[in-house]
């Protein structure tokens, strides 16, 4: 197998991973990546097929795993009732009783919010040039899962700390001083939301917390801490995605000189598949290997672990033509953006519908919005997103 070399902190390749992939798809699209130690898969083909692929999971094999640190303890706590790391049975009880609380009805009963929201946000933008990211990209959906949670709005700040900071311990910079700021934060956020989900049980309301409360499958409920895993898998996962691809798009947009019909009723859709397509927020997604897999010309041993380049995939000139161009018109063809299989993103079709009216939102209302210094990608290889977005009216 081919050995890949590539620092994911190597400015260079942060800012333009898109070079390697075409390398490395040019070449051949399994190799392993000794920088992660692991066989990476960069193909549109084998990424979709290993993602549905039951032979794999994101469950570590029980030979593998290891003590927990005692600095760690809080943030195991609650990552071990993460969806996003279980594999069935416990994951298909825990996610079948999650999407009763979170209904396709209840994600559209968001659109009013979605829209008031993005109103007073646009309406407090300065008149001179600003960071469009804290603005707006991130506002708008830590706002938008505050109100779904049922949590005040005004501990959306509060939200983001902790989001960002446990999603820290994901980035290929993490160390020990993030480790400790992740475990801290994972305390706080669980203290604060055990309370509030007693507080709901006493006071029921028309939010996602009371359902998740309410939601019941066979006799079986969530437990309170699978309820707080769940709350923090949705705000941090669903954020910190959207906040990325928001930027992403806004940057796409701009760059490649857009016009407005890129944005209009029937074409908003198309033009969302297609960012997701060319500049996702997630790069990188893996898998552990339950038994021995062949893939292509390669044998995947069991108990190994496989990294899925979804940002690549979606630049695979085998799947998609002039897979490089950023063409809000193309016939949308099915990219990994939200994953699939078992471990498909529960929150896309939010995800969705704050891109779609976040974007004709802020376009209508600056249809001059302009760049003002070149964007650049933050050191956080595999999230994908702009460090900031300086903008003019």
């Amino acid at each position: 197998m081919k050995m890949l070399r590539q620092s994911p902190l190597d400015p260079a390749f942060v800012q333009n991973p898109y070079a390697l992939y075409a390398k490395v798809l040019a070449e051949d699209p399994v190799q392993f990546w000794q920088e992660y130690d692991m066989v990476a898969a960069f193909d549109a083909a084998t990424v979709h097929a290993l993602l549905r692929d039951r032979r794999l999971g994101r469950a570590v094999p029980a030979d593998q795993q290891k003590p927990i640190p005692d600095h760690l303890r809080a943030f195991d706590a609650v990552e071990r009732y993460s969806m996003l790391d279980m594999e069935p049975p416990t994951h298909t009880r825990l996610r079948g009783l999650v999407l009763r609380a979170f209904t396709s009805r209840r994600i559209r009963a968001l659109t009013p919010d979605i829209n008031a929201i993005c109103d007073d946000l646009l309406h407090a933008f300065p008149d001179g040039p600003f960071d469009l990211i804290p603005a707006y990209c991130t506002a708008l959906p830590v706002r938008i899962i505050a109100r779904l949670l049922g949590v005040p709005e005004e501990m959306s700040g509060e939200l983001l700390r902790w989001s960002n900071t446990m999603v820290a311990m994901y980035q290929a910079s993490r160390n020990r001083a993030a480790e400790d700021a992740a475990n801290q934060a994972a305390r706080e956020f669980a203290e604060f939301l055990s309370g509030y989900i007693e507080k709901r049980r006493q006071d029921p309301r028309d939010d996602l917390i009371t359902h998740l409360i309410a939601a019941e499958e066979d006799g079986e409920k969530l437990t309170r801490d699978e309820m707080i895993g769940t709350c923090i898998l949705l705000l941090n996962a669903g954020h910190e995605a959207t906040v990325h691809t928001m930027g992403n798009a806004v940057k796409a947009l701009l760059q490649n000189e857009f016009t407005p019909d890129f944005l209009g009723d029937d074409q908003i859709a198309t033009t969302v598949e297609e960012v997701l397509r060319y500049d996702p927020p997630l790069h990188m997604f893996t898998r552990y290997a339950y038994e021995d897999v062949v893939i292509g010309q390669h044998t995947l041993k069991a108990g190994a672990q496989i990294a899925l380049m979804l940002g690549s995939a979606g630049r695979d000139p085998a799947r998609f033509d002039q897979p490089d161009v950023f063409d809000p018109h193309r016939t949308p063809a099915p990219h990994v953006a939200f994953g699939g299989g078992l471990h498909f993103c529960v929150g896309a079709p939010l995800a969705r519908l704050e891109l779609q009216i976040g974007l004709q939102k802020l376009f209508r209302h600056a249809p001059k919005l302009a760049l003002t210094t070149p964007p650049a990608y933050g050191n956080t290889y595999h999230f994908h997103g702009l460090t900031e977005l300086l903008v003019r009216l």
